[in-house]
């Protein structure tokens, strides 16, 4: 049996195309591509713009794989964790996040992950696929739609820093940025997006090539090679130098944000030498500001957080060496939505 092709992988001057050869107007082209990207329609029978013939057409010609939504949880604080499910029965989560100022969905750009960072319950998932970059719009559009249901408020911001990491899917992330900004798309501002990498040196390179117009964040975690490589050991291959220079040529082409982030791990890289090891990692590049972290505790991995007062100290020790760097307190925690906890847990 053929499979039909996904009418979402089509062009607007494809789309124009099958419909002016089926002796069509334009405008009803027009009007798919809307129901397509601007009203996030889950089947062609939604699309009532078009005569019912058109859309039995369409559902004969083309699929429109869309996600479910397959649980929702609520935090205490406002969180809320979707898990979506694929039509070939993939799970993967997104989050909105929602702040006084911010209304940010944070996005998954892969079915599990393959670079095992021991911290990440994510990363004790195989990784079963890329997600297409319509899923990742998908991923999106829902979020949206709950931060109006939620908040009377559409998204402020994007992040992809769910599960897998975005640069080893860099084609779909790419194409699922271009939709969510597109006019005839989300319409979202490319400034208002970061893409999180825990640390892909050639992909870097690949962005600044592609002179991007969203923010890239680093998961830096660990300020020398000795204990990236313990908890993160892809970087044998990605060492801090590598990443360093890949991170000066992504701001020398393109001019955009740069972010660390480092999540606090107790007796690992929370000394005041750890302090002093990543304060010269921010000298080296453009840094806009350090995202500190605390761990969020998982089942697989036997870290703690620091205590008040030693993460005190390294705040402070920080801030008094002239380092923009904020303690960002993690949001959703009790639903399994905070950073490094998506695995697909939950009701």
């Amino acid at each position: 049996m053929t499979t039909k092709p996904n009418i979402r992988n089509l062009s607007k001057a494809d789309l124009t195309d099958w419909f002016t050869e089926r002796g069509e107007k334009a405008f009803r082209a027009r009007q798919a591509w809307e129901w397509l990207w601007s009203h996030h329609a889950g089947s062609f029978e939604e699309m009532t713009s078009l005569s019912k013939n058109m859309r039995a057409q369409l559902k004969d010609n083309f699929s429109l794989p869309f996600l479910s939504i397959d649980t929702v949880q609520q935090s205490s604080d406002g969180t809320v964790k979707t898990r979506f499910r694929s039509v070939d029965n993939n799970t993967f989560e997104g989050v909105l996040i929602p702040t006084a100022k911010r209304q940010t969905a944070c996005v998954s750009s892969q079915c599990g992950c393959s670079l095992n960072c021991r911290f990440c319950a994510t990363g004790y998932m195989d990784r079963k696929r890329n997600l297409g970059f319509d899923e990742i719009y998908d991923q999106v559009a829902t979020i949206n739609k709950q931060s109006y249901e939620q908040a009377g408020k559409k998204l402020t911001n994007v992040v992809y820093m769910g599960m897998g990491e975005p640069l080893l899917n860099y084609k779909n992330m790419m194409k699922s940025i271009e939709r969510i900004t597109a006019p005839d798309g989300l319409g979202m501002s490319p400034k208002r997006i970061t893409v999180s990498t825990s640390g892909i040196t050639k992909m870097i390179h690949k962005l600044a090539e592609d002179k991007v117009r969203f923010n890239l964040a680093l998961s830096l975690h660990a300020p020398t090679d000795e204990k990236r490589t313990r908890i993160m050991p892809f970087n044998a291959k990605n060492n801090i130098a590598s990443l360093m220079e890949a991170l000066n040529d992504f701001y020398a082409r393109t001019k955009n944000d740069i972010t660390f982030e480092y999540i606090l791990f107790k007796d690992l890289n929370d000394g005041i030498e750890d302090a002093k090891a990543l304060i010269k990692r921010y000298r080296q590049v453009p840094v806009r500001v350090i995202n500190i972290i605390e761990y969020n505790a998982i089942d697989d991995a036997h870290f703690e957080k620091p205590d008040k007062e030693k993460t005190e100290a390294f705040m402070d020790y920080l801030s008094r060496h002239n380092v923009n760097a904020r303690l960002r307190k993690s949001r959703g925690k009790d639903i399994d939505a905070a950073c490094g906890q998506l695995a697909n847990k939950g009701k």
